[in-house]
């Protein structure tokens, strides 16, 4: 065999090896696929903002919204248990899709015996430029 036929069959070996299954289709509603990304307005943020305050903070309909994971490291180290005691922060895994139609992060906070014990909270944090000064039930937030 030529050194050009083995360099064919090499790259097709490395295609096939890396060839993904098809991705499946997000459960957010296409709607609201449809306008993430689309320099949605503010009175659209607005009405989003106000929809999801109906739910619990840090839940997928009402998730704590952040600019980056820089904004989640911010978060995170403010957020005090009930006594002020710093929460033990899980590892970060798959939140589902949320409440503003993007991605979300879990964390599990665990606040040992102290209010409000173990919780999961979903962050988004597609939210550039926003700080949240709130605190999900049961938490407080230091400054």
């Amino acid at each position: 065999m030529s050194k050009y036929v083995l360099a064919l069959a090499a790259v097709a070996v490395a295609a096939t090896a890396s060839a993904k299954p098809p991705r499946e289709e997000s459960p957010a509603r296409r709607d609201i696929l449809a306008t993430v990304g689309s320099g949605n307005s503010d009175a659209e943020l607005q009405q989003a903002i106000a929809a999801a305050a109906v739910h619990p903070l840090g839940s997928a309909e009402n998730p704590i919204r952040v600019g980056g994971p820089e904004g989640t490291r911010a978060y995170m180290q403010r957020l005090r248990c009930a006594d002020g005691s710093t929460p033990k922060v899980g590892t970060k895994a798959e939140g589902g899709v949320g409440g503003y139609g993007s991605v979300l992060a879990l964390y599990p906070i665990d606040c040992g015996g102290t209010a409000p014990g173990k919780v999961d909270l979903r962050v988004d944090i597609y939210h550039e430029g926003h700080a949240e000064t709130r605190a999900p039930a049961g938490f407080r937030l230091d400054r």
